[in-house]
Order: C-alpha cells, then structure tokens, then sequence
C-alpha cells in the first residue's frame, strides 16, 4: 500500500509528458510505415523488367518478410523488456527502424529490399512498448484514456501516410518516402531519449507466471483462442489486398499517369472509415453486446469484399475500399474488447501478447496469400478469396460465441 502512495506523485509528474512525447513518435511512426505501402510493387517493378506474376510474388515475400520475423522476435524483445525496461525497447526499436527504413531508397534489387524487410522486423515493436510504457506509468484511473489517445496517434498518422506517401511517389518518386520515413523515426529516437521517463522496476527471474499457468486461470479459455485465431484471419484478409491494391487502382485507371497518388487515396479509405465508426461501434457493443457487434461484421465483411472484383471503375473501388473501413471498425477492436472482458486483469498484458504474435501471422500469411492468388489467377480472384475467409471466420466465431452461451 505504501508503495503505491508513493508512486503515484512520480506518475503525475511525468506520465503525462510521457504521452505527448509517445503520441508524436506513434503519429510520425504511423505515417512512416503508411507512406510506402501503396506503392510498394510500383518500387520493386522500377528494379528490372518483371512479369506480373514475378512482380506480385516479390511483393508479396517484401510485405510478409518483415512480419514473419517479427511474429519469431517479439516474445524475445518481450522478456527483454520485462528485465531492462521498455524505454531502451522504444529506443532499439526507432533507430534500428530509422537506419533500416532509410537504406531501403537505395536498394536497386529486389532481395536487397527483402533482406531489409527482414531487419525491419527485427526493430520493431515501437507502437507496442509504447502501449505498454504508458499503461505502465499512467495512473490506474486515468490508463484507459491515456491508451486511447495514444491509439489516435497511430491511427491518425497511418490514416495520412498514404496520402503524404502517394502524393511524395508521384512528384517526387519513390525512393524519397523511405529516406523521409527513416528520418521521421530518427526524431522519435531523439524525442524518446530526451524525455521519455521511467521509473522501471524488473521483474525477477522465475516470477513470470508460465504460459499454462495462465491459460489454467482462465474463465474462458477457449473463448480466448477462438479470438487469437480470429485476429490471424482478420488479420490474413486485410493483407491479402495490400501486395494488388495499387497494380489494381493502375488496371482500372488504363494508363493514368495519377496512379500512385489515387492509390494512395484508396489505401486511406478504410483508415477513415474506421476512424469514425469505431467509437460508435464500441459504444453499441456496450449496450447490445460485444459478440453481435464483432458478427455483424463479418457478415457485412462477406458482403462488400465480392462486388470489389467486379468493379469498373475506381470511384466503385473507392466507395467499397471505405466500406471495408466500416467492416475493419467492428472487427479488430471488438476482439480486444472480448479478449479484455475473458482475461483477468494480470494477465492481460500477456494475453494481448500473445495475440499480437497471431496478428503477425496474419500479417505473414495475407500478402503471399493476395500474392499467390494474383499471379495464379487474377486481381478480382483475391477480393472474391477475402469473403471466403470472412465466411470462414464468421461461422468460426459464432460457433464458439454460441458455445458460451449453451453452457450458461
């Protein structure tokens, strides 16, 4: 108790500093990572004269590197950060990210950028330490709007990136955004070693509670697996269109010479979407329950990904790409939400650990799916695969959502 009384002056005097700090390193870091993703393929097919089915499959193993190897590290960097502190993560993290990024504009084949990508995974995990940096400093009753606004950070820069990314491409090529991205992350390393603050307090070796140990506490376990596996899927049909957006935008715009700026703009849609319907989506989840909200949409997920490989023109893309926006807003957050609501409060920073290891598969496996699918078959075959995995993940949720509710 007295520990307490004494930490919580320490946390006024330097959390919320802490937040301001964080929520700029999130947004330039949200931007750097958006910038280059709508125009990737674009990147790689100026390095040699590629077929479209070569072109899609180097995408695709570019986009997948790097979470691929991130889904191996984490839980190392985790119990590193568990024994040293998540400050010198936040700082390993952006400037290992600032050199590796930057050196991606001056690849001229497409191993060397994978070969990158794989480094890039090594470095990462900047917005996670800073989740937990900050649920860690600021005080108990204010954490959840602390985490909240620190989560506008990310989203608001991803939401930009594209724009600035597509705009930078289109007059300037495509090799600045990287050095840009690179530098935009060497500030957040300055800002985090300047003024970030933590009391930090190690955790003792043979302390951590086991894996089984803590599956064995759970209520309900396998309410608990059932989302990691629907944040993988999720995860999974959302990348699948990442490696074609912006080869499709080109498709349907027949010869444009504005194509990586409005690929940009599509590649924003969604965050937009998102942005404004996932509040109200939580809020409803509160009063009709989280699991209706999380099903409805799936099934509406189903719906908006088929009419995107009928599409002949780009403002029917546009029109559904924010729809899928819509989608995204009752998926991902309802599925924290009930990972929160199943887990005890000790535990569920392990648990969110956990199924960010899951999301990283997800992360792994959607771009090579899009990518295998699209030079195997066509652009329209991975939007009509993506409602199949909606499906799939739809009748996988509410099997085990209906479960629960048979054994009450």
């Amino acid at each position: 108790m007295d520990s307490n009384t004494q930490k919580t002056p320490k946390e006024n005097n330097y959390w919320k500093k802490n937040l301001i700090v964080l929520w700029f390193s999130t947004f330039m870091t949200g931007i750097g990572f958006s910038m280059i993703t709508p125009f990737m393929p674009l990147y790689i097919n100026t390095m040699g004269n590629f077929t479209k089915s070569q072109l899609v499959i180097w995408n695709g193993i570019a986009f997948s590197s790097t979470f691929l190897v991130m889904a191996i590290i984490s839980p190392i960097w985790g119990k590193i950060a568990d024994r040293r502190g998540r400050k010198l993560m936040l700082i390993r993290a952006a400037l290992g990210m600032a050199i590796v990024i930057f050196l991606q504009a001056f690849v001229t084949a497409p191993w060397q950028l994978v070969v990158l990508r794989l480094l890039q995974g090594v470095f990462s995990g900047f917005v996670s330490n800073a989740n937990t940096l900050i649920a860690s400093t600021a005080p108990r009753s204010e954490s959840g709007k602390a985490l909240g606004t620190l989560n506008t950070g990310v989203i608001s820069g991803t939401l930009l990136g594209p724009l600035v990314g597509g705009v930078i491409a289109q007059y300037l090529g495509y090799r600045i955004p990287f050095m840009i991205t690179g530098s935009l992350l060497f500030i957040a390393f300055i800002l985090v070693v300047i003024f970030i603050k933590e009391d930090f307090k190690p955790i003792p070796k043979g302390q951590e509670a086991s894996t089984s140990e803590i599956f064995h506490k759970l209520k309900n376990p396998n309410i608990i697996l059932a989302m990691f596996v629907t944040t993988m899927i999720i995860q999974t049909s959302n990348n699948s269109i990442n490696p074609i957006i912006s080869l499709y935008v080109k498709q349907l715009m027949k010869g444009s010479d504005k194509v990586t700026l409005i690929a940009g703009v599509v590649a924003a849609l969604p965050g937009i979407a998102n942005i404004i319907a996932a509040p109200r989506f939580g809020a409803l989840g509160d009063k009709i329950g989280t699991g209706k909200i999380l099903i409805g949409g799936l099934i509406f997920a189903v719906l908006v990904y088929i009419p995107q490989a009928f599409v002949n023109n780009i403002w029917q893309l546009a029109i559904l790409r924010f729809l899928v926006g819509v989608s995204d807003a009752c998926l991902v957050p309802q599925v924290q939400t009930l990972l929160a609501k199943n887990t005890d409060a000790e535990n569920t920073g392990r648990i969110f650990g956990y199924n960010q290891s899951f999301q990283s598969v997800g992360n792994v496996c959607g771009p090579l799916l899009g990518s295998y699918i699209s030079s195997a078959l066509s652009y329209s075959a991975v939007f009509l695969t993506t409602s199949g995995l909606a499906l799939v993940n739809f009748v996988w949720v509410f099997t085990h959502l209906h479960r629960k509710k048979a054994k009450k």
